[in-house]
């Protein structure tokens, strides 16, 4: 009996989720849709937990910038936490028309959208005194091209001297790197690829 040729498994791509859900504040458990598009990655909920964690769960009064919005989750979870104005900012203009389909379905008034460059928008928050900058570039697209770097300059004018910049990134920035940036490491985790680092204003000695 002549024997059915093995077949080669074919690899598979890992799939995004397809939704992701706010995890504290006004809109908990609220699920946000995942676009599939490339280079959209969200923030895995359990950092998301922890980031919130360290930065406290009101927010009240705080002015946010999220410069790589993707699905919106860090941003929505700032907002949710009582934050009085987050903008979020999208290159893709389809990854825009489905943040502004979330903003109409939360009735997220403190909630702004805009389409374009994450670091050209910080950029134009110099001194404007933001509490919170998060910064979740594509990793594909930030590798080897001065792009986070640039958004961590960019950022460092736009915060507050008290402000936070929180950064997930494929690999943690070391303490010297930062250093020559003026910022410096005040919490880190990492979770499977992820490394996430939440960094404020090098104080001087």
């Amino acid at each position: 009996m002549k024997k059915a040729p093995l077949k080669t498994p074919q690899p598979t791509r890992a799939s995004a989720p397809q939704e992701v859900r706010i995890l504290g504040g006004q809109w908990k458990r609220s699920l946000l849709p995942v676009l599939d598009r490339p280079g959209l990655r969200p923030t895995p909920s359990r950092v998301r937990e922890t980031l919130f964690n360290w930065l406290g769960q009101n927010l009240s009064g705080w002015h946010c910038l999220d410069a790589f919005a993707g699905t919106g989750a860090l941003g929505l979870e700032a907002a949710s936490r009582g934050a009085a104005q987050v903008l979020l900012v999208e290159q893709d203009p389809a990854v825009v028309a489905n943040l502004n389909k979330i903003k109409l379905r939360l009735k997220a008034d403190t909630v702004r959208v805009e389409r374009g460059d994450g670091v050209a928008a910080l950029q134009q928050k110099r001194g404007q005194n933001l509490q919170l900058v998060l910064l979740d570039p594509p990793f594909a697209q930030a590798q080897g091209s001065g792009l986070v770097e640039a958004a961590l300059l960019a950022a460092r004018q736009a915060i507050a001297p008290n402000g936070w910049i929180y950064l997930e990134s494929p690999a943690p920035w070391s303490d010297d790197e930062l250093a020559r940036l003026g910022l410096q490491i005040h919490r880190s985790g990492r979770a499977g690829a992820v490394a996430f680092q939440l960094l404020r204003l090098l104080l001087p000695e």
